[in-house]
């Protein structure tokens, strides 16, 4: 008869959610003024400085511009400053000065927009980040406003990455860290771990940032954003990665290997185990969720007791037996140890 001898043990929680990167920032390139591209000014899935030119629009058009708006302002400021001293002597009338003054700040306001329309024909990136491909090459026309952005930049480092977990699941935590079944984890309970597609755990550990306050109609989930650091560019937005969610720990957590567990026609759990004289008796337990290939019993185990895996069978209550270590336990917390990104949405919530 095959016994595992229930230990308990300090557990942390953690709950695995897929989830999609986001780039921290996006900006669309788009031109603030019409003309013909002269230069692209960046390589293609560079690194780009905020303020960094990309593009250079031809500027013939606002240049002429701007210098015909400061000749115009060179004839309206002599212009107003003559008539502010000619009416002391009220040698014109106060219409004149009047209008010459408006005439000024007309001429000024001319001046400013050239200027911004000549500083707009150089296309700047607005953030930092990395640059994608080029929508247009030199010579072609861009007007002010067009819905093509010329290129986009985003910002990577550090990165979001976006998951949705089931509110039902939310709640469950909630109600157990209020009833005290789990100790809450301090500042490691905004803890969040990463694996990539293939299996391989990200170096970087990420923090929680917020969860939507609506719940989806469709799916009955919230969203989860954890940042990360990307100082090495390794997660790309758009990325699949499977994220680790620290929820809590138990000080003295109960595991028992599923292969003890059984259920009766009603659900309710049970396990067999043996006493000091050798006895087999069963017991209703509170199974709570799957733990890698164990359950996490709520109630009904206290630790120490000695629960069947091998032969339970052959048990009735009250037999006596001969009990010795299993051959069929190999307790295991983390499946994905096993085969790379095993979907263990279904097995973690018991």
């Amino acid at each position: 008869m095959g016994v595992y001898t229930v230990t308990p043990q300090k557990l942390e929680l953690t709950r695995s959610l897929p989830g999609r990167t986001t780039a921290y920032r996006i900006a669309e390139i788009r031109p603030q003024v019409s003309g013909v591209v002269l230069k692209r000014m960046f390589t293609e899935g560079a690194q780009v400085k905020q303020g960094q030119q990309l593009y250079q629009i031809d500027d013939a058009v606002y240049q002429a511009e701007y210098k015909q708006a400061k000749a115009d302002l060179d004839v309206a400021a002599p212009l107003a400053r003559r008539n502010l001293q000619l009416q002391k002597t009220s040698a014109i009338s106060r219409q004149q000065v009047e209008e010459s003054q408006g005439a000024l700040k007309q001429a000024q306001a001319s001046v400013d927009l050239a200027r911004i329309n000549v500083q707009y024909s150089k296309v700047l990136s607005p953030i930092e980040g990395r640059i994608g491909r080029s929508s247009v090459t030199e010579g072609a026309l861009v007007t002010a406003g067009q819905s093509e952005p010329l290129a986009t930049v985003q910002q990577l480092d550090p990165i979001y990455v976006d998951m949705t977990q089931p509110v039902s699941e939310l709640l469950t935590l909630r109600r157990a860290l209020q009833s005290g079944q789990l100790a809450q984890a301090g500042s490691n309970q905004a803890r969040v771990r990463l694996k990539l597609d293939d299996g391989e755990a990200y170096s970087q550990e990420g923090t929680l940032q917020f969860s939507e306050v609506t719940v989806d109609q469709t799916t009955g989930s919230v969203t989860l954003r954890a940042e990360f650091p990307n100082p090495d560019g390794i997660l790309l937005p758009g990325m699949f990665v499977r994220a680790e969610l620290v929820q809590g720990r138990q000080n003295n957590a109960i595991l028992v290997p599923q292969q003890a567990v059984q259920r009766d026609a009603t659900g309710q759990a049970s396990v067999w185990v043996i006493d000091e004289q050798n006895t087999a008796r069963q017991l209703a337990v509170e199974t709570v969720r799957t733990v890698g290939n164990q359950w996490l019993i709520g109630s009904g185990l206290q630790g120490g007791e000695q629960v069947v895996t091998q032969g339970v069978q052959r048990l009735s209550a009250g037999i006596k037996v001969k009990p010795a270590p299993a051959t069929n336990v190999a307790p295991v917390l983390d499946l994905q140890q096993g085969p790379p990104l095993a979907d263990t949405a279904s097995t973690s919530r018991g």
